[in-house]
């Protein structure tokens, strides 16, 4: 098997372990706490190609869904993916993916920061969704809480993966592995 090849069988590990050790980074934004989570899997999902960043994610939860605190606080285990705020776990492989699949090496910040926010929106629909359908919230309930408090930090967490985005494609040593759609898909 060739470095490439194996490269990029490491590569979801290497996402997973980027997720787990930033997100359990968390600062007080106003009276919210708020981790680097989504920073995290935006970066993964603007940098990996689409596969790697949805496997990088698959990964993280199946590593604290087994019980390793990988989760945001140092939480693992079942109760977490099923528990009122486990639909913004859940959803995250869906917002790597899109946001991965919507970006490039090549993408401009813009289209980096759209992407972000989509994927970033599918990850509070999947929060609002878990906490009406899992904590028993009412939908306007579960929206007061689960997304207006956030909206301002994850608008610079997007900013921020945007800004960071194309600094870091051109610092990898390796950056041929990465996100390089118009030769490798």
């Amino acid at each position: 098997m060739n470095h490439k090849k194996v490269f990029l069988f490491i590569l979801p590990a290497i996402g997973a372990a980027i997720l787990a050790v930033l997100s359990q980074l968390s600062f007080a934004f106003g009276t919210v706490p708020v981790t680097l989570q989504t920073f995290a899997i935006g970066l993964i999902a603007t940098i990996f190609k689409p596969r790697e960043a949805f496997l990088a994610t698959v990964l993280y939860l199946l590593l604290g869904a087994i019980g390793l605190p990988v989760f945001a606080g140092g939480h693992g285990g079942l109760q977490a993916l099923l528990g009122p705020t486990g639909g913004y776990l859940l959803a995250s492989p869906i917002f790597a993916l899109i946001t991965s699949a919507l970006t490039s090496k090549n993408s401009s910040f813009l289209t980096t920061l759209v992407a972000n926010l989509l994927g970033d929106s599918v990850l509070f629909a999947g929060g609002v969704l878990g906490l009406h359908f899992l904590g028993g919230f009412e939908f306007t309930k579960a929206i007061t809480i689960g997304v207006l408090p956030f909206i301002l930090a994850d608008l610079l967490k997007m900013l921020l993966v945007a800004f960071v985005s194309q600094p870091i494609f051109y610092g990898l040593k390796f950056h041929y592995y990465f996100r390089d759609k118009q030769k490798n898909g």
